[in-house]
């Protein structure tokens, strides 16, 4: 299996608050950020809602390194700078190429395609703005987090819808266990909440009215949210020579795909990847405390995981803690399941399952003990996060106590 892999460092901002403490405080209280787009440029668009950042924290990124950057870069900087300081870490107290990078992203630059397309489109411009290809490119943000920090080891962008963030934290995790960096900021982030993605997912016919609700019989579907999770990776020997405080371990990943279909979900790769996890971590299905669902509130994903949960786990599905926290911060894509991590991380650090918020009504089909909204005290030695994607790329990562 190679080197141990832990987590020292989280860091994040989303619609439910701008840093990992505050989210976190928000999802075990079940408190929701979902609702009416103030700050989004909706134009024609009517009743959209979502999960957005309010604000912006204060921050000291550079303007020069601001001007080449969209928001989806922002975000990924912020939460990266976040999990560096809680870790301790800078890579200029070290060898800087033993330190990398890997962010997920589901998307892209959309709110700079945007702009460009409305002003030469619309308004007759001749030409884009400058730096806009810079900007847009999906590798951006590990780009910008690398310089931000003055990491040179490896860096790379990492793309798959809805499990980019996963994608993004498992290659990270190969890079140490490979041996090729010491420590990995890895993570998500994405910024979907701009006109044109919205009117996509509008034609999907996926989008909820009200509230994401997963699990509930009455789920109208998925909500849309923009947020970033990084968190600082450490082989372990790394960790323990410099006396660093170990939030959980990642104790295995698991990766498939479904070869099914670009859209509808399937029960088969959900089920391998899971299975692939517990196999990589030397676990036996009984010893998960905690699982963070995909959990996306539409009737299509969440009858699917459910069934694909209960084939892995038999009984113990039963009796395990499952949760899908997007029921308060939304689907944030390509941030999604680095949202969830922080999730995961913290269960085990508190001994607290967070809510699935917004329950109403059983589903036959879902009847897992999805802890419906109301938070749970368990003792979590080993937390399990789903993310199974659009294209049917589905990555799974288990996190266990050190």
């Amino acid at each position: 299996m190679g080197k141990r892999v832990v987590i020292t460092g989280i860091g994040g901002l989303c619609g439910l608050g701008t840093d990992a403490a505050s989210i976190w405080k928000a999802m075990r209280e079940g408190r929701s950020a979902i609702g009416p787009l103030v700050n989004s440029e909706l134009h024609e668009l009517k009743g959209i809602i979502g999960a957005e950042i309010k604000a912006l924290p204060q921050h000291d990124v550079a303007r020069k390194q601001l001007v080449s950057m969209d928001r989806f870069s922002l975000l990924a900087v912020i939460a990266a700078r976040e999990a560096m300081r809680q870790a301790g870490l800078s890579a200029d107290a070290g060898n800087p190429y033993r330190f990398g990078a890997t962010v997920g992203v589901g998307i892209c630059g959309w709110d700079s395609i945007e702009e460009n397309y409305r002003a030469i489109l619309l308004n007759g411009a001749s030409r884009a703005a400058l730096l806009t290809a810079p900007k847009v490119m999906p590798s951006a943000a590990a780009g910008h987090v690398s310089m931000s920090l003055g990491l040179r080891g490896p860096v790379f962008g990492v793309t798959s819808a809805c499990a980019s963030a996963n994608h993004a934290i498992a290659s990270a995790v190969d890079q140490i266990r490979l041996g090729r960096a010491d420590v990995m900021v890895a993570g998500g982030s994405d910024a979907p909440l701009i006109w044109g993605v919205l009117k996509s997912w509008e034609a999907l016919r996926v989008l909820a009215p009200d509230t994401c609700r997963p699990f509930s019989a009455d789920r109208k579907g998925v909500v849309l949210g923009e947020g970033a999770g990084m968190a600082v990776l450490e082989s372990y020997e790394h960790a323990k020579a410099r006396g660093a405080t170990v939030l959980a371990e990642i104790a295995g990943v698991g990766l498939s795909a479904d070869a099914f279909d670009i859209a509808a979900p399937a029960v088969e790769g959900p089920e391998a990847a899971m299975r692939a996890c517990l196999s990589d971590a030397g676990l036996n299905g009984d010893e998960v405390d905690y699982l963070n669902a995909h959990g996306t509130g539409t009737k299509a994903n969440d009858q699917t995981e459910t069934a694909a949960i209960k084939r892995v786990f038999g009984d113990h599905a039963y009796s395990m803690s499952i949760s899908s926290t997007k029921s308060v911060h939304a689907h944030c894509l390509g941030a999604a399941s680095a949202l969830e991590m922080i999730a995961c991380v913290m269960a085990i650090q508190d001994g607290v399952v967070p809510p699935t918020a917004n329950y109403r009504e059983s589903d036959p089909a879902c009847d897992l003990d999805i802890t419906p909204n109301v938070p749970r005290e368990r003792k979590v030695r080993v937390a399990m996060s789903n993310a199974f994607a659009m294209g049917g790329t589905n990555a799974v990562l288990a996190f266990s106590q050190i």
